[in-house]
């Protein structure tokens, strides 16, 4: 397939801290070329005029689950990456806890086919320690594997690693990042019991953050911490879910040379404790949504760069499935086609500069994983960038959501801001509302 040569002008370029108008040419996959003028050198350039408009880099999620294989009645990696290209996320990593887990080598290679064949975004997979495959962790690529995660807490699919012994081995063997879910499952099954004691199977869904406390996160994130710092691993902690262990993190160092570091996610970011009266178990994640503080204590470790990242952690269940009573609805939700467009809208309550949510979603998961050639929107890079009007006002409803579970905790949500192209390595695979037919989606590469 021949991808056209493409040229927008007069946009407002976000990358690197800054914000300038100018003109851009994307070359087959590739960025040829970024100035301030740049004049289409024949009739069959495809010129886009982004007046009044701003270019990002596409944003790299490090954190999804896309269900397939074996859990696809919730999702699919087609479904997904889809959803995830329409909100400006044109590459993302997907964890191991699908059916079957991927914790060999085998089953690795098999979602990579899958990806290959149907993905719409740029792909890689975590690869998933258990409590004995470390003899597998050691065949990975780190060349052509995101990296390795660990659930030092159970969720979905339970994947707990829990033996102290095989953590140490696991910490001192690889190179690679090492990506943790952090709770501490003793003191999540004592909190458990004492509210099933209390309330039996219907558990009020506001006894969450409870039940997967504070003491629970900090617990198992200090102790993950302490094994870095003890082994020389490198080490990077999904999720932050409190204000307390934003405290676990430095800002003194930059980020190429961090061996350990963190992220935070779209909803703990969004939404507080007292949203569960209203959205119920629809906004049930492990680790929980916790109080208005543990936000705004979460926003300013954001900001002054003890948390590096951005993602979703995009968790989808069907509708039916999150309807249960508290015991048995499953934590996590879809969040990729919503996540650019909600932290465009804390630009515009002045919580955040736009600058800096390119930094948090696009350059610094780049940094963090070695990520060949994304990231940036620089000559030679990969031509993965997304078009976004910040005035052009839109409604989150059932028609236009698209994941395959058909709903979002935003339903009913207005954005200001609304994503009108995404390229994907020079394809132009979306123009809102619609799907091109380019399958120009590639495997990530690792520069390590």
């Amino acid at each position: 397939m021949k991808l056209k040569t493409t040229l927008i002008k007069n946009v407002h370029i976000v990358n690197e801290g800054i914000i300038f108008k100018g003109d851009i040419l994307i070359e087959g996959e590739y960025i040829k070329e970024v100035s301030d003028s740049i004049s289409a050198k024949s009739s069959e350039v495809f010129v886009i005029d982004g007046e009044g408009k701003y270019l990002l880099p596409g944003a790299i999620d490090d954190q999804v689950h896309f269900r397939e294989p074996g859990l696809t009645k919730k999702a699919t990696i087609e479904t997904e990456s889809k959803a995830a290209i329409a909100g400006g996320i044109t590459s993302f990593i997907e964890m191991p806890n699908t059916n079957p887990q991927t914790t060999t080598i085998e089953k690795l290679e098999e979602k990579f086919e899958i990806a290959l064949k149907t993905s719409a975004a740029n792909y890689s997979f975590m690869f998933g320690g258990t409590n004995d495959n470390l003899d597998e962790i050691l065949k990975v690529d780190p060349k052509t594997v995101a990296g390795l995660k660990l659930f030092l807490g159970s969720s979905t699919g339970n994947m707990l690693v829990d033996d102290p012994k095989v953590l140490e081995k696991i910490f001192k063997s690889t190179n690679m990042v090492i990506s943790v879910h952090c709770e501490d499952e003793a003191t999540i099954e004592r909190n458990f019991q004492a509210h099933l004691e209390k309330y039996g199977e219907d558990i009020p869904v506001k006894q969450h953050p409870i039940i997967r406390s504070e003491e629970a996160c900090y617990i198992s994130s200090s102790n993950a911490i302490k094994l870095a710092q003890k082994t020389g691993a490198r080490l990077h902690v999904f999720h932050l879910s409190t204000g307390k262990e934003t405290n676990l993190f430095s800002n003194k160092i930059p980020l190429k040379d961090k061996k350990i570091t963190a992220e935070v996610c779209i909803h703990h970011l969004w939404f507080t404790d007292e949203d569960y009266d209203k959205k119920g178990t629809l906004i049930k994640w492990n680790p929980a949504i916790k109080t208005s503080k543990d936000r705004e204590q979460l926003w300013e470790a954001l900001l002054d760069d003890r948390i590096d990242v951005i993602a979703t952690d995009h968790a989808p269940h069907t509708l039916e499935e999150k309807k249960n009573v508290y015991t048995k609805a499953p934590s996590g939700g879809p969040l990729v086609q919503h996540a650019v467009p909600a932290m465009l809208e804390m630009y515009h309550k002045g919580k955040i500069s736009i600058e800096k949510i390119v930094e948090k979603m696009c350059h610094n998961p780049a940094i963090l994983f070695q990520v060949e050639k994304r990231g940036y929107i620089k000559e030679g890079y990969f031509a993965d960038l997304v078009l976004v009007d910040l005035n052009n006002p839109w409604t989150v409803k059932k028609e236009n959501i698209l994941y395959k579970c058909g709903w979002s905790p935003f339903e009913g949500t207005t954005f200001k801001s609304r994503i009108t192209h995404t390229f994907v390595n020079g394809g132009l695979v979306y123009q809102n509302p619609k799907f091109n037919n380019i399958n120009s989606a590639k495997r990530l590469t690792f520069d390590r």
